[in-house]
């Protein structure tokens, strides 16, 4: 089958609907860059103002990666858009504006409500920063206050965590090694300073 390849410009729909898991530390630069999506098949309601790619779908844009069985956009009548990506996992990633790392995250289904800046993971959810991970059945991550809720359930109960528990993974920060070997570095050897004059006699 062909597969629908879109560069998704005068609509702006997909621009700001995903360009945005995890908005407060995304890649700014992202948002001024085309939005490409492919998927076996697009279906577009005009007046429901709403586009349906199914089938192994991709969406990229800029450092932005996102893959999905089913992604749904919707738009309100204020303009302010909405995305649903169903998959098992639906994944993302993208990398941290300023930083040399990037974030990314999975589950069934990721929801992004584009009028309250928020994003939202549910079942078998994972978000990774860096070395830092978290899982839940459901995670909800809001970009304007940088707030993380989390919640644990039955889609990540295991053996060794038949309640579902939440588990979160936090590395310690990377020790610094300063110049003058203060605050964890090698400590200075002294040595004579001959600028110091001599020790009177007594």
């Amino acid at each position: 089958m062909r597969r629908a390849t879109l560069i998704w410009l005068s609509r702006g729909v997909m621009c700001a609907a995903l360009a945005s898991p995890g908005v407060g530390m995304a890649e700014q630069a992202d948002r001024q860059k085309p939005v490409n999506i492919e998927a076996d098949r697009l279906t577009i309601d005009d007046v429901k103002k709403e586009s349906v790619f199914e089938g192994n779908v991709t969406v990229s844009q800029g450092t932005l990666f996102l893959k999905a069985d089913k992604v749904v956009v919707k738009q309100d009548a204020a303009g302010f858009n909405y995305a649903y990506a169903y998959g098992k996992p639906a994944y993302f990633k993208q990398k941290r504006d300023g930083y040399d790392e990037y974030v990314e995250g999975q589950g069934e289904r990721l929801e992004y409500d584009g009028k309250a800046d928020k994003m939202q993971v549910f079942i078998n959810a994972e978000i990774r920063k860096g070395a830092d991970e978290v899982k839940g059945d459901f995670i909800a991550y809001d970009a304007t206050t940088g707030f993380y809720q989390v919640v644990g359930g039955p889609s990540v109960a295991t053996p060794v965590n038949p309640k579902g528990r939440v588990r979160a993974t936090i590395q310690p920060p990377k020790k610094t090694v300063d110049k003058v070997g203060i605050g964890g570095g090698q400590p200075v050897p002294l040595k004579p300073s001959p600028a110091l004059p001599n020790k009177p006699e007594q």
